[in-house]
């Protein structure tokens, strides 16, 4: 029997994991890049995706896993980068700390998910791989033009939102991959 929330803690241990490895070798540089940075790495990692699931192939030896890997961290990313700003002066962040947000923001989402998961009856298990990839663009573009707006929406959702629906589709094509290859 499937329980997504099981599945979905170990999507986000083993994304936190990496993301307490890669500090661990850069420390926290990324906190240099402002929100809409950060915004176009997670494009980029989407856009590799997509084009792989085109062409059914890959000439770099790094599976779609790594780059939805790369979504959630960047997302978490983000949230923490509107929460604290990018500034030039304050780039370190204490470790605690960092994965006391880490973790906030985590939760924040899945909590998120969970509702929507009541809400829709898990509607995402009877979708492609390849839907999630498409919703995460189009969330990127929402994003884009609400950068463009200044952060500023008139009826709809705002930043955080998007970066936490596109974290649950990355988490949600891992847990559909991972049960394929079973």
């Amino acid at each position: 029997m499937r329980d997504t929330n099981v599945q979905y803690d170990a999507v986000i241990e083993a994304c936190r994991k990496i993301f307490v490895l890669k500090t661990s070798d850069y420390g926290t540089a990324w906190r240099i890049l402002r929100p809409s940075s950060l915004t176009d790495q997670i494009f980029i990692k989407a856009a590799r995706i997509r084009s792989i699931e085109e062409k059914g192939m890959m000439k770099v030896n790094e599976g779609v896993e790594n780059e939805y890997i790369g979504i959630i961290n960047y997302c978490i990313m983000a949230m923490i980068q509107l929460h604290k700003g990018s500034s030039l002066d304050d780039l370190e962040i204490e470790d605690k700390e960092l994965l006391s947000l880490y973790d906030q923001y985590a939760d924040e989402t899945k909590s998120l998910m969970q509702n929507k998961n009541h809400d829709y009856g898990e509607a995402w298990r009877d979708m492609r791989v390849s839907s999630m990839t498409d919703l995460i663009l189009m969330k990127l573009l929402r994003v884009k033009k609400i950068e463009e707006n200044k952060g500023e929406t008139k009826i709809s959702e705002g930043l955080k939102a998007n970066y936490q629906d596109m974290l649950n589709y990355a988490a949600f094509a891992l847990i559909l991959i991972s049960e394929e290859q079973e």
